[in-house]
């Protein structure tokens, strides 16, 4: 079997590459299964599938021990005998396996090696995928998807490429908002793609704002791991007063949406632009061992960690809805896969579990394969070409970005972290005046590769919106004014294509 890896811009260039803190699972004697499992529960606040949730959770120490048969270089703990396991938020235990600050990175490098090797692995890079080939070009009965039109940035030409399966990874959509700790790359191309497809949508009112993301005014947004709070890291005002434990008993360690509307409550409260994160009470050697790369690059902008507390705020960092699929991570679409921040697999609920994340994207993945590879089949003997025969090039593309910014600026200021039925009634509107002039846009101009994700972006702040607007209570990531109370029956939030 031959696989094209296709990806927008580097390889390299990925959200799980950024990913600090580690992966979760039940590796000590002193932990279990079914107390992940709790822990996820509680934290997903009443919306996680506790079969999708089982089945991750059991898959769990496979999954770590096949990273490490690939060689992925796991922290080991004091006397180099283990592992060193680390806690997060929302964790009853210590289970979260990193490799020192930078998990993701050690993992991708380590897979990057053995792909570059294999000799059926195509890897196409500086490619956008355009939209997927799906059975309503052919009509009636094909209803399966059969590839997609790839962009191909070097050249500026939409090429075909045709395949029995195609699997979506390419992450949430973070650059919906002004301030993210995503790359730029997570525009919501496959949840975009799969929807004008018509695959089902679900729950993306869920947006995890990421409660510690570093604050500075001349600086790209960057996030400072949830393991520091789970080293002891302590939240204090500006003054130096700790707040958290007057939020929640848990304090530091209560879930991800409860320390960020704190976060946010205090910032708006006493008019701050930040609050601190402090370690200076840990050993200097602890913190530069344990967070190598947050102390380098704090102290690259004037911030010594083992000295001074850093200025943080709440950034959008995952996106906890995406395209339903089932435990083989099929979509409604024959041939079409999603895996990863992409799919919605009902794992995360109303809250995703800090270091589940990587976690699902192993088990999932591995879940797509063995489906891939028990499947009969095949691709289609001839596709259509992508017709540019009645575009134009574009005459001024400064319209793209200016609907970049509003965009951005409006989500965050209409659908962040705390919500209104009359902010998510004002975006939209301008959302729909955005979509006019981008499928007027779309339409006349030849594609590139901002106009695709501004496309996508658009697409997706609509689906956010749309189920933020359904959404008649405050559960888990979804806090509004004007819906309070948290109702007894906790639903998902279904979106159906009605141009199916």
């Amino acid at each position: 079997m031959n696989v094209a890896l296709v990806t927008k811009r580097s390889l390299e260039d990925s959200a799980s590459n950024r990913a600090q803190g580690g992966i979760a699972a039940a590796l000590d004697d002193t932990d279990s299964i079914e107390a992940h499992i709790k822990d996820t529960l509680i934290a997903g606040a009443g919306l996680c599938d506790p079969g999708t949730t089982r089945f991750v959770v059991e898959r769990g120490r496979a999954a770590i021990d096949w990273l490490i048969r690939q060689g992925v270089p796991f922290t080991r703990d004091a006397s180099g005998s283990g592992l060193h396991l680390t806690r997060e938020g929302g964790h009853s235990h210590r289970r979260v396996i990193h490799v020192a600050d930078a998990t993701g990175s050690a993992v991708q490098d380590a897979l990057t090696k053995k792909l570059q090797a294999h000799p059926n692995i195509s890897v196409f890079e500086h490619h956008i995928a355009v939209d997927l080939i799906t059975g309503a070009k052919f009509g009636p009965p094909d209803s399966g998807c059969h590839g997609a039109y790839i962009l191909d940035k070097a050249t500026d030409q939409v090429v075909t490429f045709a395949a029995p399966h195609t699997v979506l990874a390419t992450g949430g959509t973070g650059k919906v908002y002004l301030y993210t700790t995503n790359p730029d790359t997570a525009t919501g191309d496959g949840i975009a793609m799969a929807w004008r497809a018509g695959c089902r949508v679900a729950n993306m009112e869920f947006i995890q704002f990421h409660p510690t993301c570093l604050y500075h005014p001349y600086a790209k947004t960057f996030l400072i791991t949830e393991a520091m709070r789970g080293e002891g890291g302590i939240l204090r005002l500006p003054d130096g007063e700790r707040f958290m434990p007057e939020h929640d008993p848990r304090a530091e360690l209560a879930p991800r949406d409860i320390v960020a509307r704190a976060i946010d409550l205090e910032m708006k409260k006493r008019g701050l632009d930040c609050v601190y994160l402090d370690m200076t009470h840990k050993p200097a050697d602890f913190l530069i061992s344990h967070f190598p790369n947050i102390h380098a690059r704090c102290l690259e902008l004037g911030i010594d960690i083992t000295r001074q507390p850093i200025p943080v705020v709440p950034a959008a960092h995952y996106t906890c809805g995406g395209i339903v699929t089932g435990l083989a991570a099929r979509t409604d679409l024959p041939g079409l896969y999603a895996v990863g921040e992409t799919a919605f697999t009902g794992l995360h609920g109303a809250n995703r579990l800090a270091s589940n994340s990587l976690l699902e994207c192993l088990v999932f993945s591995a879940a797509a394969a063995e489906d891939i590879l028990q499947s009969k089949r095949r691709p289609r003997s001839s596709l259509p070409q992508w017709d540019e025969s009645r575009v134009t090039d574009a005459d001024e593309e400064i319209i793209i970005s200016h609907n970049w910014d509003e965009l951005r600026r409006f989500m965050w200021d209409y659908v962040g972290i705390v919500r209104t039925s009359k902010r998510l009634e004002r975006a939209r509107h301008r959302i729909r005046l955005l979509e006019r002039e981008i499928d007027e846009y779309y339409a006349n101009f030849r594609v590139t590769n901002d106009l695709i994700e501004l496309r996508n972006l658009v697409l997706t702040a609509d689906l956010i919106v749309r189920c933020a607007q359904r959404r008649r209570e405050s559960r888990g990531l979804h806090a509004s004014r004007d819906y309070p109370i948290t109702l007894a029956t906790a639903r998902n939030t279904v979106l159906r294509n009605r141009f199916r």
